[in-house]
This record gives C-alpha cells, sequence and structure tokens, in this order.
C-alpha cells in the first residue's frame, strides 16, 4: 500500500472512527486508565490520519522505504526505480510518451531523477529536433504532482492534437536531493546546487541522451507554486539559455536562506528587476484573483518589467493556491510558451 496513495487515508479514516466508536461504547463501563488510553488513541489516530492526507497532497513520502530511509538516515537521498533511459514505444492512444531517467550532474554533483515527456511522432520523425520546456514543481512536492495531479500528459496531448501547441520535450526534474529540502531551485551555500542542475546538467543531458533543438530561442521553463518563482528566477539569471518561462502563481523571492543573501539581491527578482538591465526574454506570470500572496508578487512583477523584458499577465477567476487553479492555468501556460519558442526543425 503506497504511503502517498487514497487507500491508505481511507484505512486512517476508518480507524479513527473506529477509535471514537470504541470510546463513545466503553466510556460508561470501562476503568479510569482505559479511557485515558482511548482518548490517547483517537487523538493519535486524528493525528495521523492527517498527516497520511497531507502527506498526500504534498507527495513528500511516496513510499515506506522512503519515510524509513529519511528517518534512518536524516537526508537520504530519493531514489526511483530505474527505468530505460531515452527509448520507449510510442503510446498506443497516439499521444506523447512519458519516461523516467537519472540525470547525473556532473557540474551541481547531484544525481537526481527526471521524467521526460516525448512528443507525438517523436520516435518516427527521427530527422526533427524538438524545442524544450523544463517543468519545476513546488514545495513540497515532486515531479509526480505534475503526472498524477495536474495531468500533465494529457494536457499536453490535447494541445499539440489540437495544434495549439508545437510537439514539444518536456523535462520534469526533481529540485532537491532530500525529501523536505527546499531549495527554491537555488545553489545553497553548503546544500545542493540546484540551479547548477537545472540550468547546467539537466540541458547537457537533454542534448546528449534527446533529439532536442539546442538554441536558446528554443528552450523555456515553466513552473507553479515554488516552481513559479524558480521559472521566473532562472529565466531572468539566465537569458542565454532560456527564451521565455511562464510562473504559475509563482511569487518574487525565494522565501529561504541561500546562504550567502543573495534572497535580497540577485536570486530576488523584484530587487533584479528594480536594480539590474532587463534582459529580451518573455515572461508569462498567472494567478488566481483569490490568491492575494500570488496576485501581489506577479502584480509587482509586471509593473517592474520594461523593455526589453515583455510581461503577459493571465487571470483566474478563483481556485487559490491549489491544483485547480493550476489545471485552469496549465493549458493556456503551454500554448504561450509555445508560441515563444522555436518549432521543430530538422537537424
Amino acid at each position: 500500500m503506497r504511503l502517498d496513495g487514497p487507500a491508505i487515508v481511507l484505512v486512517g479514516a476508518v480507524a479513527t472512527i473506529a477509535a471514537a466508536v470504541a470510546l463513545a461504547v466503553w466510556w460508561d463501563h470501562a476503568a479510569e486508565w482505559v479511557r485515558a488510553v482511548l482518548v490517547a488513541v483517537c487523538v493519535l489516530a486524528v493525528a495521523a490520519t492527517a498527516a497520511l492526507q497531507l502527506n498526500r497532497m504534498v507527495e513528500a513520502y511516496p513510499s515506506w522505504s522512503a519515510l524509513a530511509g529519511v528517518t534512518a538516515a536524516g537526508s537520504a537521498p530519493r531514489r526511483e526505480p530505474a527505468i530505460p533511459a531515452v527509448a520507449a514505444p510510442a503510446d498506443p492512444a497516439g499521444g506523447g510518451t512519458l519516461i523516467g531517467v537519472r540525470v547525473d550532474g556532473r557540474a551541481s554533483g547531484l544525481d537526481l531523477p527526471m521524467y521526460v515527456y516525448l512528443p507525438p511522432g517523436y520516435e518516427r520523425e527521427r530527422r526533427l529536433r524538438y524545442p524544450v520546456i523544463e517543468a519545476a514543481h513546488g514545495y513540497p512536492g515532486s515531479p509526480r504532482t505534475w503526472i498524477r495531479r495536474l495531468h500533465i500528459k494529457a494536457y499536453l496531448d490535447r494541445e499539440i492534437a489540437t495544434g495549439r501547441m508545437a510537439p514539444t520535450v518536456v523535462l520534469l526534474p526533481y529540485q532537491t536531493p532530500e525529501q523536505l529540502r527546499d531549495t527554491e531551485c537555488t545553489d545553497l551555500v553548503g546544500g545542493p546546487h540546484a540551479e547548477t542542475f537545472l540550468t547546467r546538467d539537466v540541458p547537457a543531458y537533454a542534448r546528449a541522451h534527446l533529439r532536442v533543438r539546442t538554441d536558446q530561442a528554443a528552450w523555456g521553463l515553466v513552473g507553479y507554486s515554488a516552481g513559479g518563482f524558480c521559472a521566473t528566477n532562472l529565466l531572468l539569471r539566465h537569458p542565454g539559455e532560456y527564451a521565455a518561462a511562464a510562473s504559475l502563481s509563482g511569487y518574487a523571492t525565494p522565501g529561504i536562506a541561500v546562504g550567502d543573501g543573495s534572497e535580497r539581491t540577485t536570486n530576488n527578482d523584484d530587487w533584479r528587476l528594480a536594480t539590474l538591465p532587463q534582459p529580451a526574454v518573455s515572461l508569462y506570470l498567472a494567478w488566481a484573483n483569490d490568491d492575494p500572496p500570488a496576485s501581489r508578487h506577479a502584480r509587482r512583477l509586471a509593473g517592474l518589467a520594461h523593455p526589453p523584458l515583455t510581461v503577459t499577465t493571465a487571470v483566474v477567476a478563483r481556485g487559490g493556491h491549489s491544483d485547480a487553479a493550476w489545471q485552469a492555468m496549465e493549458a493556456p501556460a503551454f500554448d504561450w510558451l509555445s508560441a515563444h519558442l522555436t518549432r521543430p526543425a530538422a537537424g
């Protein structure tokens, strides 16, 4: 039974109800110490069920072994099952294909899993090289949130099939080697060098193992929540490598200490836009009207932007800071990115 699955939450809920029923039935007949034990069991059952549901929402621990590994080692790396690296059979339904790989990051020193979306026709059109979008996840979270909760494959398949989006390779990397270490896609002093991994190691892997375009105009970024900050920040810090980025309910500051004070300067998008020359790239900022923090950050960034940086904003009526809001923003963001990136071309 998966630790982040609905079945285990249901088991926890049943156990909570059973404990409450036992407490009600035995209250008038049991000794005082038995009552105390039953009350403690009820409290623990409620707390455990709430923790299981929270874990299911944020996908911090996908399995019992992951939880045991972190408990025993303190910060054990998250390991995914080995999956064939690049080649995969075409989707029988005619859509794209999701595969899993591992990126051995020589520049960053990180060895992390990554999922890859190969668009329809990737195996047939072997002469083509494709544009690339790196998709950053939120915190806590993982690329599985894109796959299981935001249904990224279904959205990409649909947008490509209707012609609203060009066939594109989408990379879904991990952003941290530790279960609950928030990197905000930065190079932490004394910690993981997530920025180097995402901007050097991940592109190097894609260019070596996948048929992708290598020009800056073909590379983009997207992310939700903390991943939205990642997308915006990495675009502004690496305009020579990425042409466009889309932020879904992102924000302008990392919210963590990087270790060198850069969370107030060069890793702070407000500071960058107000202080440094703005690059000739394109940025898409989306938020929900009922998500005040994301709205405030996005509006502030949009107000600071000026040419040659271009900014497009999009607002959904409701959804807050949630999967529902990001699902509403997802397809338009990918369509916008595709319109701002170069198309597949013969290589």
